[in-house]
């Protein structure tokens, strides 16, 4: 079976906004001939004029052909192409102004329009060139540029659309555990995991989501660690109040340090859980941190087992969401593990 595609051969232009872009064109560079035939020809001007004129607009046209025929096989114009091209032009002009001298000692006006032409045909064919590579050499980094935004996007909602199956993979394991020793923790555990699991599944489908609304999550969050945990948590946070409710950040990106600081503490041997969160805005920047106690250094074990997809997830959507705009640093201590994130609100 055979597929059949479009090809890349070149076709000459056929639509009608090139005529007006002709015509249009055309106007100015008779205006100018007829000043030239007039200064230098002693009759005939308007004709002569006019032939300058459909002669240069049809280089234009063979130039933009030839820059069609060599363009279609080769996807990146290499930049000398285009230095050539302006020396060839300067050069050209150059010789356009001693031509035009050169005709005054021109008895016969057809051999001063032929004396003429070779230089306006050189003028008129690599300016149509060079006019035709512009266009698409900008047409083809504007193609990039589109390409690498949506696969960009692409990559974000796959890293986004990962991050609940593995949420709830933790969390159903979590309530696994409690059902076999506390039967009567599942059904709140369950009412707070619907809330959470709404909000990451409908709510927050966007790039960007209201800062406010992503802190009622985490707190939804907080309440279910808490039904969990029970009274050995001892659990810190400080919100600033009065937060801009304009502020947006991406989803679900703070929500998996907070999860990290959750797993490792569960692992100390002490009798509590120690966990600290802040949250502050200064300006149109937003500094998170959070902090959690472990032991026998068993956060690095637990980064590079449990933790790894969750944290890796967030880095890439930091360097696709916030190039240059934020700060991550992670303090790995045998009895602590901390969390610090500086970014620029959206």
């Amino acid at each position: 079976m055979k597929l059949k595609g479009n090809t890349a051969n070149p076709k000459a232009p056929t639509n009608p906004g090139y005529l007006w872009l002709a015509i249009g064109a055309g106007i100015p560079i008779f205006m100018a001939a007829l000043f030239y035939t007039k200064e230098r020809m002693n009759n005939n001007e308007e004709v002569t004029a006019f032939l300058i004129t459909v002669f240069f607009i049809l280089g234009i046209f063979m130039g933009r052909y030839v820059s069609l025929l060599w363009a279609s096989k080769e996807y990146k114009i290499p930049r000398r192409i285009f230095f050539w091209l302006g020396v060839i032009i300067f050069f050209t002009i150059i010789l356009v102004f001693i031509m035009a001298g050169a005709t005054l000692r021109m008895s016969s006006d057809f051999m001063a329009f032929l004396f003429m032409g070779v230089p306006l045909l050189i003028l008129s064919i690599t300016s149509g060139i060079l006019i035709k590579l512009i266009r698409v050499t900008v047409k083809g980094q504007l193609n990039e540029a589109k390409v690498s935004a949506a696969q960009s996007q692409s990559e974000l909602q796959l890293l986004q659309s990962q991050l609940s199956p593995h949420f709830l993979f933790n969390t159903l394991n979590n309530i696994y555990g409690i059902s076999l020793t506390r039967h009567d923790k599942v059904p709140p555990l369950l009412l707070k995991l619907s809330d959470l699991l709404r909000y990451s599944v409908y709510d927050a489908k966007e790039q960007f989501v209201l800062l406010k609304h992503e802190l009622d999550y985490i707190q939804n969050y907080i309440e279910f660690e808490k039904i969990r945990v029970g009274e050995k948590l001892l659990l810190y946070v400080e919100i600033e109040p009065n937060i801009n409710p304009e502020i947006r950040i991406a989803p679900l990106l703070l929500i998996v340090f907070i999860e990290n600081a959750f797993k490792h503490a569960k692992n100390t041997t002490n009798q509590e859980i120690q966990i600290s969160m802040q949250l502050k805005t200064w300006k149109d920047t937003i500094l998170f941190a959070v902090w959690n106690s472990n032991s026998n250094n068993q956060g690095s074990t637990m980064l590079n087992s449990h933790s790894g997809f969750g944290l890796e997830s967030v880095r890439k959507r930091l360097a696709l969401l916030y190039p240059g705009e934020y700060d991550l640093s992670i303090e790995d201590k045998d009895n602590s593990y901390s969390v610090m994130l500086q970014l620029k609100a959206k």
